[in-house]
């Protein structure tokens, strides 16, 4: 009898371990991060929608249809609070339920964004029930005792009212789409930050801030310290590293402390919200960020958000939350990805600027960073100059989507451009050299002023063989381990694939440069496969 017994608890066990894996998450691949979808790693090859074209099912009949065929798998889509509890506990999911349907239709995956609480810093998306209330649910406050229309962090009705608004949204998920999967991650909030300060002055923020700050901060910033950033290090080092003290006694006075102060209950608050939908539906979540200007102050900017400086506040604070994500809008698209991709942080590129350079950029970020995904905004808004290059792009990807998943250590990526010309890429025993083709004096862009973007993914499958995928790229070999040899092209191959079945061209003489470099030209996106050999 207890044999049977025994027996019925470790299927009933075994059932319930199934049925969670086969949930979207998160899972480790050597020191890359990979989101599992169906029991199989996934490429997001996405695009974010704009705020307000998913609340009108009619009009997304034909986004669908453009999606699919600019070759993307994921979109992301807006969640309105407002429109979905347009009463206090009064809950509407139909235009959920039809983004879902609409996804389904088209084989596409879905990312949700709650814009809740916050929707770049402000409540802008809050119910009129919640705006209109505003003893209830009250906002922050400038030095002057001014309300801005930005809910305040620090006062339990307004993160209860979120909280309950995002676990109804969750167990409506759970209940309509936990056997499709049809959506593969959850975005918390979006774009927080604090604004027009640094920090909010309501009274309740300024007890605290007054108060010592929280020891579980305190904890973690000792207990990680080797990995704490500069400007947090820099800060603490004005109390040579106290272990306790207000705010001001542990990291100085000025707005930089301020923003720490709000990044982390920021955090906190956000991390309620995540951890209470999690028990729910424990899908993936993130946090997206509007990154800072150099040289603007905190406030001037939304401040306290999860920006590169404040990834170990934001970590500590906000657990429950699987990657910090950064909307890319100006500055060096490459700085930004290497401040983000650290501190096992995965990176995901949920919203950049659309523009034609994105083509270009895709490559690089999911072979160099091992990029969950990438979703340049306001997708369905694209121009044929920005819409076909990066189709073009999703179409290389998308072929070469399980090569990059089963050879994830051994990926790297370029993006080039007339500022920088060329990258130098170890792999292995071999350096690639990989350089724009309008680098080849003969080539048609040589004397442009403005090169088009180049890019391209390299994945190594052998020792001595690799696939390339990309556009507008020349690419030459040397042996690092024997530097006496002379590393040489022994085969090249176009590289097509229908079905899941590939078929491969051999290219030789004038398309290899009688073995001199493999390259893909400014107006073509390829695959190549290459093998290499030694002599001397």
């Amino acid at each position: 009898m207890k044999k049977l017994i025994f027996a019925f608890i470790f299927i009933l066990l075994s059932l319930s371990v199934g049925a969670q894996s086969d949930i979207p998450y998160l899972k480790k691949a050597g020191t890359a991060t990979q989101l599992i979808v169906e029991g199989k790693p996934f490429l997001m090859l996405g695009g974010e929608l704009g705020n307000s074209s998913t609340a009108d099912a009619a009009y997304m009949q034909h986004i669908w249809l453009q999606l699919k065929a600019m070759n993307l798998n994921t979109a992301l889509v807006p969640v309105y609070w407002e429109l979905m509890e347009p009463e206090e506990g009064q809950f509407d999911f139909s235009f959920v339920d039809e983004m879902i349907a609409g996804a389904r239709e088209n084989n596409l995956k879905l990312v949700l964004l709650w814009f809740g609480s916050w929707k770049n810093s402000m409540s802008c998306y809050a119910p009129g029930w919640v705006k209109k209330d505003f003893r209830r649910f009250p906002r922050t406050r400038d030095r002057n005792g001014v309300p801005s229309e930005i809910l305040s962090p620090f006062f339990s009705a307004n993160l209860q009212a979120d909280s309950n608004a995002f676990e109804a949204l969750m167990k409506h998920l759970k209940s309509v789409d936990e056997a499709d999967r049809t959506v593969i991650m959850v975005q918390v909030e979006n774009e927080i930050g604090q604004l027009p300060e640094a920090r909010d002055y309501s009274p309740a923020a300024t007890k605290l801030f007054l108060s010592a700050v929280p020891e579980s901060l305190m904890n973690y910033l000792q207990k990680n310290q080797r990995d704490v950033l500069p400007h947090i290090t820099d800060l603490w080092a004005n109390s040579n590293f106290s272990k306790k003290g207000t705010w001001q006694e542990v990291f100085g006075k000025s707005l930089a402390t301020d923003e720490l102060f709000a990044a982390w209950y920021f955090a906190q608050y956000t991390d309620r919200i995540a951890r209470a939908g999690k028990e729910i539906y424990n899908l993936p979540m993130y946090v997206n960020c509007a990154l800072n200007r150099p040289g603007v102050e905190p406030g001037k900017y939304p401040g306290g958000g999860p920006l590169p400086h404040l990834i170990n506040i934001w970590q500590a604070g906000a657990p429950h939350i699987d990657m910090l994500s950064p909307d890319i809008y100006h500055g060096d698209f490459r700085h930004w990805c290497r401040l983000y991709d650290t501190l096992k942080n995965p990176l995901f590129i949920p919203e950049i600027k659309m523009e034609p350079e994105n083509a270009a950029q895709v490559f690089y970020v999911i072979g160099r960073h091992k990029a969950l995904g990438f979703c340049p905004f306001s997708i369905e808004s694209a121009s044929e100059n920005e819409k076909i290059p990066l189709s073009n792009s999703y179409r290389v990807l998308g072929d070469l989507t399980d090569l990059i998943m089963e050879h994830r250590s051994g990926t790297d990526g370029v993006y080039l451009d007339k500022e920088n010309q060329s990258d130098t890429i170890p792999i292995g025993d071999y350096q690639l050299i990989i350089s724009h083709v309008s680098t080849l004096p003969w080539s048609d862009g040589a004397k442009a002023e403005k090169w088009t973007p180049a890019g391209c993914i390299i994945i190594q499958t052998a020792p001595d063989e690799f696939w390339i995928g990309g556009t507008a790229i020349a690419c030459t070999f040397r042996n690092l381990k024997n530097k006496k040899v002379v590393a040489g092209i022994l085969s090249a191959d176009i590289c097509t694939k229908s079905d899941k079945n590939w078929k491969f061209r051999r290219l030789n003489g004038d398309q290899t440069h009688q073995g001199r470099h493999i390259r893909i030209s400014s107006d073509n996106w390829e695959i190549q496969r290459v093998k290499l050999y030694d002599f001397n």
